[in-house]
Protein backbone atom coordinates (compact mmCIF):
# COMPACT_ATOMS: atom_id res chain seq x y z
CA UNK A 1 0.00 0.00 0.00
CA UNK A 2 1.25 3.22 -0.98
CA UNK A 3 0.02 6.23 0.66
CA UNK A 4 1.96 9.15 -1.67
CA UNK A 5 0.82 9.57 -4.95
CA UNK A 6 3.90 12.02 -5.71
CA UNK A 7 7.43 10.52 -6.13
CA UNK A 8 9.16 13.76 -5.98
CA UNK A 9 12.07 14.45 -4.45
CA UNK A 10 10.90 16.23 -1.77
CA UNK A 11 8.89 14.08 -0.59
CA UNK A 12 12.00 11.65 0.69
CA UNK A 13 13.38 14.23 2.95
CA UNK A 14 13.15 16.91 5.44
CA UNK A 15 14.13 14.48 8.71
CA UNK A 16 12.03 15.59 11.23
CA UNK A 17 11.96 14.08 14.60
CA UNK A 18 8.96 13.05 15.78
CA UNK A 19 8.13 15.21 19.40
CA UNK A 20 5.70 11.97 20.58
CA UNK A 21 7.84 9.39 22.59
CA UNK A 22 6.47 5.72 22.60
CA UNK A 23 6.55 4.92 26.31
CA UNK A 24 4.05 2.53 27.31
CA UNK A 25 5.55 -1.17 28.06
CA UNK A 26 4.31 -3.80 25.69
CA UNK A 27 4.20 -7.60 26.94
CA UNK A 28 5.45 -10.57 25.32
CA UNK A 29 4.62 -13.98 26.03
CA UNK A 30 7.45 -16.07 24.85
CA UNK A 31 7.42 -19.21 23.78
CA UNK A 32 10.42 -21.49 23.91
CA UNK A 33 11.84 -19.58 27.35
CA UNK A 34 14.09 -17.13 27.47
CA UNK A 35 13.60 -13.50 28.06
CA UNK A 36 11.67 -11.23 26.12
CA UNK A 37 13.22 -8.91 23.56
CA UNK A 38 11.74 -6.14 26.43
CA UNK A 39 13.37 -7.91 29.27
CA UNK A 40 16.87 -8.47 27.00
CA UNK A 41 17.14 -4.82 26.05
CA UNK A 42 16.63 -4.22 30.04
CA UNK A 43 19.38 -7.28 30.98
CA UNK A 44 17.07 -9.43 32.17
CA UNK A 45 18.57 -12.61 29.66
CA UNK A 46 18.87 -13.61 26.42
CA UNK A 47 15.55 -13.19 23.24
CA UNK A 48 14.22 -16.72 22.08
CA UNK A 49 16.85 -17.92 19.82
CA UNK A 50 15.90 -17.16 16.13
CA UNK A 51 16.66 -19.54 14.01
CA UNK A 52 16.75 -17.89 10.65
CA UNK A 53 13.18 -19.52 9.58
CA UNK A 54 9.89 -19.07 10.45
CA UNK A 55 7.52 -22.46 10.33
CA UNK A 56 4.79 -21.00 12.44
CA UNK A 57 1.45 -19.83 11.17
CA UNK A 58 0.24 -17.55 8.57
CA UNK A 59 1.38 -14.08 9.49
CA UNK A 60 0.72 -10.63 8.20
CA UNK A 61 3.40 -7.70 9.12
CA UNK A 62 3.38 -3.84 8.23
CA UNK A 63 6.15 -2.65 6.85
CA UNK A 64 6.59 1.37 6.81
CA UNK A 65 9.66 3.04 5.29
CA UNK A 66 9.93 6.54 3.22
CA UNK A 67 11.67 5.34 0.31
CA UNK A 68 9.03 7.50 -2.30
CA UNK A 69 11.29 8.85 -4.60
CA UNK A 70 12.93 7.27 -7.50
CA UNK A 71 13.78 3.91 -5.03
CA UNK A 72 10.55 3.04 -4.43
CA UNK A 73 9.75 0.98 -7.09
CA UNK A 74 12.97 -1.42 -6.07
CA UNK A 75 11.64 -1.25 -2.69
CA UNK A 76 7.93 -2.30 -4.67
CA UNK A 77 9.76 -5.20 -6.29
CA UNK A 78 11.66 -6.59 -3.34
CA UNK A 79 8.74 -7.04 -1.55
CA UNK A 80 6.96 -8.69 -3.99
CA UNK A 81 9.66 -11.27 -3.94
CA UNK A 82 9.43 -12.27 0.01
CA UNK A 83 6.24 -12.44 -0.63
CA UNK A 84 6.51 -14.93 -3.40
CA UNK A 85 9.13 -16.38 -1.64
CA UNK A 86 7.46 -17.00 1.71
CA UNK A 87 4.03 -18.53 2.10
CA UNK A 88 3.19 -18.38 5.42
CA UNK A 89 4.20 -14.85 6.12
CA UNK A 90 2.52 -11.30 4.15
CA UNK A 91 4.25 -8.51 4.03
CA UNK A 92 1.92 -4.96 3.68
CA UNK A 93 3.86 -1.97 2.54
CA UNK A 94 3.23 1.29 3.46
CA UNK A 95 5.45 4.29 1.75
CA UNK A 96 4.87 7.31 4.04
CA UNK A 97 7.19 10.86 3.37
CA UNK A 98 10.15 10.77 6.04
CA UNK A 99 9.15 14.00 7.45
CA UNK A 100 5.45 12.41 8.24
CA UNK A 101 7.38 8.74 9.03
CA UNK A 102 9.21 9.92 11.78
CA UNK A 103 6.61 12.98 13.34
CA UNK A 104 3.65 9.34 12.90
CA UNK A 105 6.18 6.57 14.19
CA UNK A 106 6.39 6.19 18.18
CA UNK A 107 2.79 7.44 18.57
CA UNK A 108 1.94 4.92 16.21
CA UNK A 109 3.25 2.08 17.70
CA UNK A 110 2.25 3.33 21.17
CA UNK A 111 -1.34 2.87 19.97
CA UNK A 112 -0.51 -0.61 18.61
CA UNK A 113 -1.73 0.70 15.11
CA UNK A 114 2.51 0.66 13.85
CA UNK A 115 4.21 -1.19 11.86
CA UNK A 116 6.02 -4.52 12.88
CA UNK A 117 8.74 -3.47 10.61
CA UNK A 118 10.32 -0.73 8.93
CA UNK A 119 13.51 0.89 7.33
CA UNK A 120 14.83 4.27 8.43
CA UNK A 121 18.00 6.89 8.55
CA UNK A 122 20.56 5.32 10.48
CA UNK A 123 20.73 8.76 12.23
CA UNK A 124 17.76 8.39 13.96
CA UNK A 125 17.92 4.57 15.34
CA UNK A 126 19.40 6.01 18.48
CA UNK A 127 16.13 8.19 18.85
CA UNK A 128 13.71 5.54 18.70
CA UNK A 129 16.00 3.55 20.66
CA UNK A 130 16.34 5.76 23.50
CA UNK A 131 12.15 5.84 23.60
CA UNK A 132 11.81 2.35 23.18
CA UNK A 133 9.76 2.14 19.43
CA UNK A 134 12.47 -0.33 18.29
CA UNK A 135 13.96 -3.29 20.00
CA UNK A 136 17.64 -4.22 19.85
CA UNK A 137 18.07 -6.69 16.48
CA UNK A 138 21.21 -8.40 17.73
CA UNK A 139 20.35 -12.07 17.04
CA UNK A 140 19.40 -11.16 13.43
CA UNK A 141 22.91 -9.76 12.88
CA UNK A 142 24.42 -13.32 14.36
CA UNK A 143 22.21 -15.06 12.23
CA UNK A 144 23.56 -13.41 9.06
CA UNK A 145 27.25 -13.63 10.82
CA UNK A 146 27.63 -10.02 10.59
CA UNK A 147 30.04 -7.88 11.68
CA UNK A 148 32.12 -4.61 11.61
CA UNK A 149 34.86 -6.11 9.01
CA UNK A 150 32.25 -5.38 6.57
CA UNK A 151 30.57 -2.26 6.78
CA UNK A 152 32.15 1.40 6.43
CA UNK A 153 32.70 2.14 10.41
CA UNK A 154 30.31 5.03 11.07
CA UNK A 155 27.76 3.01 9.27
CA UNK A 156 28.22 0.05 12.00
CA UNK A 157 28.54 1.61 14.84
CA UNK A 158 25.69 3.87 14.49
CA UNK A 159 23.35 0.86 15.01
CA UNK A 160 24.21 0.53 18.23
CA UNK A 161 22.67 1.89 20.77
CA UNK A 162 23.43 1.02 24.24
CA UNK A 163 25.45 -1.52 23.40
CA UNK A 164 22.92 -3.82 21.75
CA UNK A 165 22.41 -3.10 18.04
CA UNK A 166 19.18 -2.04 16.72
CA UNK A 167 19.47 -1.70 12.99
CA UNK A 168 20.53 -3.57 10.17
CA UNK A 169 22.09 -1.46 7.43
CA UNK A 170 20.69 -1.70 4.00
CA UNK A 171 22.69 1.21 2.25
CA UNK A 172 24.47 4.36 1.68
CA UNK A 173 23.66 7.08 0.08
CA UNK A 174 25.29 10.55 -0.16
CA UNK A 175 25.04 14.07 -1.87
CA UNK A 176 26.51 14.04 -5.51
CA UNK A 177 27.04 16.67 -8.01
CA UNK A 178 24.72 16.60 -11.04
CA UNK A 179 25.58 18.55 -14.53
CA UNK A 180 24.65 18.78 -18.11
CA UNK A 181 26.71 17.36 -20.30
CA UNK A 182 25.73 19.66 -23.17
CA UNK A 183 26.04 22.54 -21.34
CA UNK A 184 29.10 21.15 -20.47
CA UNK A 185 29.91 21.07 -24.02
CA UNK A 186 28.42 24.27 -25.08
CA UNK A 187 30.73 26.22 -22.40
CA UNK A 188 33.98 24.17 -23.22
CA UNK A 189 34.07 21.92 -20.12
CA UNK A 190 35.61 18.60 -20.96
CA UNK A 191 35.94 16.82 -17.33
CA UNK A 192 33.54 17.83 -14.09
CA UNK A 193 35.16 20.11 -11.86
CA UNK A 194 37.14 18.73 -8.71
CA UNK A 195 37.78 21.22 -6.64
CA UNK A 196 36.57 24.94 -5.60
CA UNK A 197 39.29 26.55 -8.32
CA UNK A 198 37.67 24.33 -11.34
CA UNK A 199 34.38 24.76 -9.59
CA UNK A 200 34.35 28.34 -10.43
CA UNK A 201 36.21 28.04 -13.58
CA UNK A 202 33.32 26.17 -14.58
CA UNK A 203 30.52 28.97 -13.52
CA UNK A 204 32.22 31.14 -15.05
CA UNK A 205 33.01 29.88 -18.37
CA UNK A 206 28.73 28.18 -18.29
CA UNK A 207 28.07 31.79 -17.77
CA UNK A 208 30.44 33.15 -20.77
CA UNK A 209 28.04 30.49 -22.62
CA UNK A 210 24.81 31.97 -21.85
CA UNK A 211 23.82 29.72 -18.95
CA UNK A 212 23.67 33.31 -16.38
CA UNK A 213 22.73 31.58 -13.45
CA UNK A 214 24.77 27.94 -13.94
CA UNK A 215 24.18 26.66 -10.38
CA UNK A 216 20.95 27.35 -7.81
CA UNK A 217 21.96 27.14 -3.94
CA UNK A 218 18.53 26.34 -2.33
CA UNK A 219 17.71 27.80 0.71
CA UNK A 220 16.02 24.48 1.99
CA UNK A 221 16.64 21.19 1.59
CA UNK A 222 19.31 20.08 0.97
CA UNK A 223 21.19 22.84 1.80
CA UNK A 224 21.80 21.85 5.38
CA UNK A 225 23.76 18.94 3.69
CA UNK A 226 26.08 20.84 1.54
CA UNK A 227 26.71 22.94 4.71
CA UNK A 228 27.90 20.21 6.53
CA UNK A 229 29.69 18.96 3.53
CA UNK A 230 31.57 22.06 3.33
CA UNK A 231 31.87 22.03 6.94
CA UNK A 232 33.84 18.52 7.50
CA UNK A 233 36.13 19.86 4.27
CA UNK A 234 37.21 22.40 6.36
CA UNK A 235 38.18 20.52 9.23
CA UNK A 236 35.45 21.23 11.22
CA UNK A 237 32.81 18.71 13.13
CA UNK A 238 29.25 19.63 13.47
CA UNK A 239 28.69 18.69 17.27
CA UNK A 240 30.77 17.09 19.77
CA UNK A 241 31.92 13.38 19.83
CA UNK A 242 29.80 13.20 23.34
CA UNK A 243 26.49 14.85 21.84
CA UNK A 244 26.78 17.66 24.20
CA UNK A 245 26.93 20.63 22.01
CA UNK A 246 26.92 21.69 18.60
CA UNK A 247 30.17 23.32 16.72
CA UNK A 248 28.22 25.10 13.42
CA UNK A 249 29.66 28.46 14.87
CA UNK A 250 33.23 27.71 14.43
CA UNK A 251 35.32 29.04 12.15
CA UNK A 252 35.22 26.48 9.70
CA UNK A 253 31.28 26.46 10.18
CA UNK A 254 31.55 29.96 9.22
CA UNK A 255 33.29 30.15 6.33
CA UNK A 256 31.18 26.88 4.75
CA UNK A 257 28.04 29.04 5.05
CA UNK A 258 30.02 32.04 3.55
CA UNK A 259 30.28 30.23 0.45
CA UNK A 260 27.57 28.89 0.16
CA UNK A 261 26.01 32.83 0.19
CA UNK A 262 28.29 34.34 -1.33
CA UNK A 263 27.07 31.89 -4.56
CA UNK A 264 24.21 33.97 -4.58
CA UNK A 265 25.71 36.89 -4.05
CA UNK A 266 27.81 36.84 -7.21
CA UNK A 267 25.21 36.27 -9.23
CA UNK A 268 25.71 32.43 -10.29
CA UNK A 269 22.22 31.67 -8.47
CA UNK A 270 18.61 33.45 -8.15
CA UNK A 271 17.88 34.78 -4.49
CA UNK A 272 15.41 32.39 -2.43
CA UNK A 273 15.28 29.37 -3.88
CA UNK A 274 12.93 27.46 -2.90
CA UNK A 275 12.65 23.73 -1.59
CA UNK A 276 13.39 21.56 -4.15
CA UNK A 277 13.44 24.31 -7.22
CA UNK A 278 17.02 23.77 -7.84
CA UNK A 279 16.91 20.19 -9.12
CA UNK A 280 13.62 21.06 -10.62
CA UNK A 281 15.29 23.72 -12.75
CA UNK A 282 18.12 21.23 -13.24
CA UNK A 283 15.78 18.67 -14.60
CA UNK A 284 14.46 21.42 -17.39
CA UNK A 285 17.53 22.72 -18.14
CA UNK A 286 17.24 26.15 -16.57
CA UNK A 287 20.66 25.59 -14.66
CA UNK A 288 24.04 24.18 -15.22
CA UNK A 289 25.01 21.75 -12.12
CA UNK A 290 22.95 21.03 -8.84
CA UNK A 291 24.40 18.87 -5.76
CA UNK A 292 21.65 16.18 -5.02
CA UNK A 293 21.53 12.56 -3.21
CA UNK A 294 22.17 9.95 -5.52
CA UNK A 295 18.34 8.67 -4.76
CA UNK A 296 17.49 11.17 -7.79
CA UNK A 297 19.48 8.73 -10.33
CA UNK A 298 16.16 7.08 -11.23
CA UNK A 299 14.48 9.93 -11.56
CA UNK A 300 16.64 11.73 -14.16
CA UNK A 301 17.16 8.78 -16.16
CA UNK A 302 13.55 8.72 -16.65
CA UNK A 303 14.08 12.25 -18.25
CA UNK A 304 16.08 11.82 -21.09
CA UNK A 305 18.03 14.38 -20.64
CA UNK A 306 21.84 14.75 -20.71
CA UNK A 307 23.53 14.44 -17.90
CA UNK A 308 26.25 13.06 -15.24
CA UNK A 309 27.13 12.27 -12.24
CA UNK A 310 30.33 13.00 -9.95
CA UNK A 311 31.58 13.73 -6.51
CA UNK A 312 31.00 16.29 -4.64
CA UNK A 313 34.05 18.41 -5.18
CA UNK A 314 36.68 19.28 -2.65
CA UNK A 315 36.18 22.85 -1.60
CA UNK A 316 38.16 22.79 1.17
CA UNK A 317 41.71 20.74 2.84
CA UNK A 318 39.42 17.74 3.23
CA UNK A 319 37.70 15.22 0.72
CA UNK A 320 34.75 15.05 2.78
CA UNK A 321 30.67 14.91 1.82
CA UNK A 322 27.74 14.44 4.14
CA UNK A 323 26.12 10.93 4.04
CA UNK A 324 23.42 8.36 5.78
CA UNK A 325 22.72 4.48 5.50
CA UNK A 326 18.92 3.36 5.99
CA UNK A 327 18.52 0.72 8.20
CA UNK A 328 15.98 -2.08 9.05
CA UNK A 329 14.47 -1.72 11.85
CA UNK A 330 11.50 -3.99 14.23
CA UNK A 331 9.44 -1.91 16.54
CA UNK A 332 8.12 -3.32 20.26
CA UNK A 333 4.58 -3.96 18.62
CA UNK A 334 5.62 -6.77 16.67
CA UNK A 335 6.60 -8.17 20.56
CA UNK A 336 3.60 -8.55 21.21
CA UNK A 337 2.61 -11.52 18.92
CA UNK A 338 5.74 -14.61 18.98
CA UNK A 339 4.82 -15.59 15.63
CA UNK A 340 5.01 -12.23 14.30
CA UNK A 341 7.94 -11.18 16.11
CA UNK A 342 9.82 -14.27 14.27
CA UNK A 343 8.53 -13.47 10.81
CA UNK A 344 9.99 -9.80 11.36
CA UNK A 345 13.38 -11.17 12.03
CA UNK A 346 13.31 -13.19 8.87
CA UNK A 347 11.98 -9.98 6.35
CA UNK A 348 14.84 -8.25 7.84
CA UNK A 349 17.37 -10.81 7.67
CA UNK A 350 16.13 -11.96 3.76
CA UNK A 351 15.92 -7.97 3.06
CA UNK A 352 19.34 -7.72 4.29
CA UNK A 353 20.82 -10.52 1.72
CA UNK A 354 19.42 -8.58 -0.90
CA UNK A 355 21.55 -5.24 -0.59
CA UNK A 356 23.11 -6.21 -4.39
CA UNK A 357 19.88 -6.04 -5.93
CA UNK A 358 18.64 -2.80 -3.76
CA UNK A 359 21.61 -1.07 -5.73
CA UNK A 360 19.13 -0.36 -8.63
CA UNK A 361 17.62 2.20 -6.53
CA UNK A 362 20.44 4.14 -7.15
CA UNK A 363 21.69 3.34 -3.58
CA UNK A 364 25.23 1.90 -2.57
CA UNK A 365 25.23 -1.66 -0.53
CA UNK A 366 26.10 -0.67 2.66
CA UNK A 367 28.14 -4.64 2.65
CA UNK A 368 31.75 -3.75 1.55
CA UNK A 369 31.67 -7.49 0.16
CA UNK A 370 28.56 -7.01 -2.01
CA UNK A 371 30.35 -4.11 -3.60
CA UNK A 372 33.60 -6.18 -4.03
CA UNK A 373 31.72 -8.60 -5.84
CA UNK A 374 30.87 -5.76 -8.70
CA UNK A 375 27.11 -5.03 -7.61
CA UNK A 376 28.07 -1.65 -8.72
CA UNK A 377 29.43 -2.30 -12.19
CA UNK A 378 28.29 0.15 -14.93
CA UNK A 379 26.03 1.77 -12.40
CA UNK A 380 25.95 5.77 -12.08
CA UNK A 381 26.77 5.65 -8.43
CA UNK A 382 29.84 3.88 -8.99
CA UNK A 383 31.87 6.50 -9.42
CA UNK A 384 30.46 7.73 -5.86
CA UNK A 385 31.33 4.36 -4.18
CA UNK A 386 34.69 4.54 -5.47
CA UNK A 387 34.93 7.28 -2.62
CA UNK A 388 33.11 5.83 -0.04
CA UNK A 389 36.01 6.20 2.44
CA UNK A 390 35.21 10.01 2.16
CA UNK A 391 31.47 10.24 3.17
CA UNK A 392 31.20 11.18 7.09
CA UNK A 393 27.66 10.78 8.77
CA UNK A 394 26.31 11.90 11.87
CA UNK A 395 26.88 10.72 15.23
CA UNK A 396 24.62 8.14 16.71
CA UNK A 397 23.27 10.61 18.90
CA UNK A 398 19.26 10.50 20.82
CA UNK A 399 17.52 13.46 18.88
CA UNK A 400 20.09 14.44 16.28
CA UNK A 401 17.14 14.74 14.37
CA UNK A 402 15.43 17.11 16.31
CA UNK A 403 18.25 19.33 16.11
CA UNK A 404 19.43 19.48 12.66
CA UNK A 405 15.38 20.18 11.69
CA UNK A 406 14.62 22.66 14.63
CA UNK A 407 18.20 24.09 14.40
CA UNK A 408 20.17 24.03 11.61
CA UNK A 409 18.22 23.87 8.80
CA UNK A 410 16.52 27.58 9.80
CA UNK A 411 19.95 28.79 10.16
CA UNK A 412 21.16 27.47 6.76
CA UNK A 413 18.42 29.31 5.64
CA UNK A 414 18.36 32.79 6.54
CA UNK A 415 21.88 33.21 5.97
CA UNK A 416 21.24 32.27 2.14
CA UNK A 417 18.28 34.16 2.32
CA UNK A 418 20.36 37.36 3.53
CA UNK A 419 18.11 38.04 6.42
CA UNK A 420 21.09 37.28 8.52
CA UNK A 421 24.98 36.86 8.27
CA UNK A 422 26.23 33.97 8.40
CA UNK A 423 28.41 34.21 12.05
CA UNK A 424 24.66 35.71 13.80
CA UNK A 425 22.88 32.39 12.28
CA UNK A 426 24.99 30.28 13.26
CA UNK A 427 26.29 31.60 16.59
CA UNK A 428 22.67 31.74 17.93
CA UNK A 429 21.24 28.57 16.04
CA UNK A 430 24.46 26.83 17.95
CA UNK A 431 23.58 27.95 21.13
CA UNK A 432 19.95 26.94 21.06
CA UNK A 433 21.19 23.40 19.75
CA UNK A 434 23.08 23.16 22.34
CA UNK A 435 20.14 23.64 25.07
CA UNK A 436 18.17 21.00 23.44
CA UNK A 437 21.20 18.68 23.19
CA UNK A 438 21.95 18.83 26.84
CA UNK A 439 18.13 18.29 27.54
CA UNK A 440 18.37 15.42 25.41
CA UNK A 441 21.58 14.31 27.00
CA UNK A 442 19.23 14.41 30.94
CA UNK A 443 16.40 12.91 28.94
CA UNK A 444 17.80 9.99 27.64
CA UNK A 445 21.15 9.92 28.99
CA UNK A 446 24.91 10.18 28.31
Amino acid sequence: MRTTGNRSGSQRRRLVLGSVAATSALALAACGGGATPEEAAQGGGEAPEFTGEYTGPEVELSYWNGFTGGDGPFMDQLVEEFNAEHDNITVVQNTIQWADFYQRLPAAVQAGEGPEVGAMQMEQLATNAARNVIVPVDSVAENLELDESDFPEEVWNAGIYKDQRYGIPLDVHSLAMYYNTEQFAAAGITEPPTDEASFMAALDKLQAAGYQQPFWMPTLWPAHLIYLSLLWQNGGEPYAEDGSEALWDSEEGVAALEWMRSIVDAGYSPPNVAIDTQYQAFKNGENSITFDGIWQINDLKATGMPWAIAPIPVFGENDRVWASSHNFFITRQATEDENKYQAAQVFLAWMSEQSGEWAGSGMIPARNSVREEGALDGMSQEVIAEKIDTLRFLPPVPGIGQVQADELEPAVSESILGSASPEAALSQATSQATELMQRNLEQFGG
